[in-house]
């Protein structure tokens, strides 16, 4: 491929080879002069991968060293995987953030009202609009998804016109918010599409994803049929699963209990926007006690097992104002994200033990994907025609799918990319040509720790293997000033021949003090090392894992 001086790349820093974090690069011009644009600045949730971390987020040092020539970040729509990340690395960055109305008001009530937030300046573009960042025309094409607003980005430059996807599937009634735009799609196909950035999260499976439409159903006859208090929870930021639940309620005579901060957020955004017109406002949690068991729908957050959030508390009995009884039915209308299986499994478990109904969409079709399978792929492809092709958003496996599945379709052109990766696109084709610095970042309380450091790998150690302090004192000769100081954190009572744990450290530390010498008593760093390497040893012996040690030399 022959390299220009100006040159279109494509650089993702989040969200490929994984599933989250989603952050992308685009820049044009000669390599050091580039201009770019960030697309999407999302998070991740974390596991018990890193104890104590809340949310993960990409690290974006790569681009926040070039800011001076960041024109803009993109936002495709308002799921968290896509803007959560923002308020946290705004600062770092300071570029205009170009978004539409709905993306806006989530990310100032979700995000930016918080104390000590920055004020982000933000474009609001509307479906279907377009604007102009240096080298960049940029269109948002409307497509389906289980947000409101969702868009592709059909991104021109003067090496070629780009679509990148963003989250899509193709519903004709999504219930709430446009279809995906086939016209313009198609017209797009027809301008000529160079590169196709494209969503592989559902590759792997065949045929359509049923609509928006065919979920609302179900649900209406869900409530219909329940004999006594219904509760469904969902994903929060599903205002068209929200709206569906609410129009059932109405043609049942119920009213519609709201319980949850992050729902109350949507539905105060859903409804400045008009997605909400003819719903009746919602009633809040202090008045479910008063209706009758026949004429309530509870909505609720805690679809996926988080500990405070609303179902969770209703389910341990721990809810001020929510309970549920024998012959209640509730309504799981959502996927559970892997990972959390158990916390779900649990609080349906408990439901079930109080011989509440529970309704899943493993039994019944409660709930659709947003993202599209690989017969909805196959026709994005005709309508667009590209003739390179990377896919993204999705795991290792989703991704090398999409490739092979792609090649079959006729694509030419076919990058397999990894976070990371400089890709290269031009008329003749496309190529990794370099590899930038990229990783994680974990929001730790109120500060951002790199992965790489020891932090988060010190914690896992002492989640499985507890830790041991020992504070000795030693004089100008070597010896022993008092007693050493001991504390023991997560060990066993008591070791194998019913000796106390405690007294067993302590016995290891004597004999390590004891054997040795004076001499190298006196070198501090000298001694730290050997109480730390041989107590971690001793213990092993005993115990057959090794804790942190960490050793206090004073002297005086």
């Amino acid at each position: 491929m022959t390299r220009s001086p100006d040159q279109l790349v494509f650089v993702p820093l989040g969200g490929l080879g994984e599933i989250g974090m989603n952050a992308a690069l685009y820049g044009f011009g000669p390599e050091g002069r580039r201009k770019w644009i960030l697309v999407d600045c999302g998070l991740s949730f974390a596991g018990p991968e890193a104890p104590g971390v809340d949310i993960i987020l990409p690290d974006l040092n790569y681009i926040i060293a070039e800011r001076a020539n960041l024109l803009g970040i993109v936002i495709t729509h308002a799921h968290e995987d896509h803007i959560g990340a923002l308020a946290a690395l705004w600062p770092s960055l300071r570029a205009p953030v170009y978004c539409t109305r709905f993306a806006a008001g989530l990310l100032v009530t979700r995000r930016l009202s918080e104390p000590g937030a920055p004020k982000v300046p933000m474009n609001v573009i509307n479906q279907g609009g377009r604007f102009t960042l240096g080298p960049f025309d940029i269109e948002f094409v409307p497509v389906a998804h289980s947000i409101p607003e969702s868009n592709a980005l059909a991104i021109r430059t003067p090496a070629g016109l780009v679509v990148h996807t963003g989250d899509w599937k193709i519903d004709p009634t999504p219930q709430v918010g446009l279809p995906t735009d086939e016209k313009r799609l198609r017209e797009l196909g027809d301008e000529g599409v160079m590169a196709l950035i494209c969503d592989s999260t559902n590759v792997m499976r065949d045929g359509t994803s049923p609509s928006e439409a065919d979920v609302a159903a179900k649900i209406k006859e869900l409530v219909h049929s329940a004999p006594g208090r219904v509760a469904v929870t969902t994903f929060a930021s599903n205002v068209a699963r929200l709206k569906a639940v609410a129009e059932a309620a109405m043609a049942d005579q119920r009213e519609v209990v709201v319980v949850g901060r992050a729902m109350d957020r949507v539905i105060d955004v859903a409804r400045e926007c008009g997605y909400l017109d003819g719903i009746p406002a919602f009633r809040s949690a202090d008045t479910y006690g008063y209706l009758p068991r026949d004429k309530v729908v509870a909505l609720l957050t805690g679809s996926q097992g988080e500990p405070r959030a609303a179902l969770s508390r209703i389910a341990s009995d721990d809810h001020p104002e929510i309970a549920l009884s024998p012959g209640d039915r509730v309504i799981f209308s959502s996927r559970t994200i892997p990972g959390n299986e158990k916390a779900v499994g649990a609080i349906q478990n408990a439901l079930a033990r109080d011989n509440i109904e529970i309704i899943t969409d493993r039994t019944h079709l409660v709930h659709v994907s947003g993202h599209p399978r690989r017969e909805e792929m196959a026709r994005l492809y005709g309508w667009l025609k590209p003739r390179i092709v990377i896919p993204a958003h999705g795991e290792d496996l989703h991704l090398s799918e999409h490739a092979t599945f792609a090649r079959g379709l006729g694509v030419k052109t076919v990058v397999r990319a990894g976070n990371g990766d400089v890709v290269a696109i031009g008329p003749d084709g496309a190529s990794k040509i370099d590899e930038v610095n990229h990783g994680r970042l974990y929001q730790d309380g109120a500060l951002l720790v790199n992965a790489l450091e020891k932090t988060i790998s010190e914690r896992r150690k002492l989640s499985f293997a507890g830790m041991i302090s020992v504070a000795v004192a030693i004089d100008e000769k070597g010896g022993l000033a008092g007693d050493p100081e001991i504390a023991v954190l997560g060990l066993p009572p008591r070791t194998s021949d019913g000796t106390d744990f405690d007294e067993y450290v302590a016995d290891a530390v004597s004999e390590l003090l004891d054997n040795i010498p004076k001499a190298r008593r006196r070198d501090p760093e000298a001694l730290r090392n050997a109480l730390e390497r041989g107590l971690r040893s001793a213990v092993n012996e005993e115990w057959g894992k090794k804790p942190l040690v960490h050793a206090l030399v004073i002297e005086v």
